[in-house]
């Protein structure tokens, strides 16, 4: 009687074990998927940035080619650790771009270039919220797979630890801008 009651305990915990890890499981491919929704968003709005910019700027066709490069390269990124590096790409040539507009007042002015930088800004800030949200509940999950006796479900129905989302650690640094004679250097 007693060995059943102990086996009876053991399979609920394990169920009880099982269903929090398929949750948190969820969770964490939901705060993924809102990642993913606003860094689409932020990829449909580079191009008409870039073809703002080039009514104003043709000649600085490099600058707009890495953005363009950059926009590509991200899109197609698969997972969170190639996704972040091809974003903190795509981050870093947009600020070549806005530092563009210091060279040239009249892109500077443009209500449609405005819009699309303060657009692209909440974006951003979107981005980092759900991208904190994200790695808590990485966090949790792989805290969760890790302890003593979930780990025992966890390795036998092949929950495995989840990548953060994390920023280069050239994102991390303030971006130096300079200005010399009406134009912006980094």
């Amino acid at each position: 009687m007693w060995i059943l009651l102990v086996a009876l305990a053991v399979l609920a915990a394990g169920v009880l074990f099982y269903n929090r890890l398929v949750r948190m499981r969820e969770q964490v491919d939901a705060s993924w998927s809102d990642i993913d929704v606003q860094l689409k968003r932020r990829h449909d709005l580079v191009p008409n940035l870039v073809e703002t910019v080039k009514g104003y700027a043709a000649h600085e066709r490099e600058t707009l080619e890495r953005v363009i490069q950059a926009r590509n390269a991200a899109t197609s990124a698969q997972g969170p650790e190639e996704r972040a590096k091809s974003e903190n790409a795509l981050s870093t040539s947009l600020r070549s771009i806005f530092a563009l507009s210091e060279a040239y007042p009249e892109l500077k002015a443009n209500q449609n270039f405005l819009q699309l930088q303060s657009s692209l800004a909440g974006l951003e800030d979107q981005i980092q919220r759900a991208r904190s949200t994200y790695n808590t509940v990485v966090r949790d999950y792989n805290t969760n797979i890790r302890q003593t006796p979930t780990n025992l479900v966890a390795k036998t129905f092949g929950f495995g630890a989840r990548e953060f989302f994390e920023i280069d650690e050239g994102e991390r640094a303030a971006p130096q801008v300079r200005f010399t004679h009406g134009e912006t250097s980094r």
